[in-house]
């Protein structure tokens, strides 16, 4: 299927982050990342990838590189190559975000 409803593929999990793959190919991957409060993404990086954190809805606190900020819905932030990144759902609501990174990671 190459069309889907973003907000059919928000799930939760009050484990830790809920990741739910929206598509793939071999160049890139676009998911949903869905976090319940209190819940995170620790500081990583990727060599040779572009990250994209797009806000559906909520205000997670976004890591790239030495800069943090609280971003809320409609606002993007993203790491290139080698760049440090990570999320923190630091509110008091759910979190939605629209993430993609080209090129695709052996997963």
């Amino acid at each position: 299927m190459r069309f889907a409803k973003v907000s059919e593929h928000e799930h939760f999990s009050t484990e830790k982050l809920k990741k739910t793959n929206l598509f793939e190919s071999p160049q890139m991957f676009c998911d949903t990342y869905c976090l319940e409060p209190g819940q995170s993404q620790k500081l990583h990086a990727h060599a040779g990838a572009t990250k994209f954190y797009y806000v559906l809805s909520g205000r997670p606190t976004v890591t790239i590189g030495d800069e943090t900020r609280e971003l809320s819905a409609g606002e993007i932030a993203w790491s290139f190559d080698g760049e440090p990144h990570g999320v923190v759902n630091a509110s008091d609501e759910r979190v939605v975000l629209l993430v993609a990174m080209a090129p695709r990671p052996d997963r």
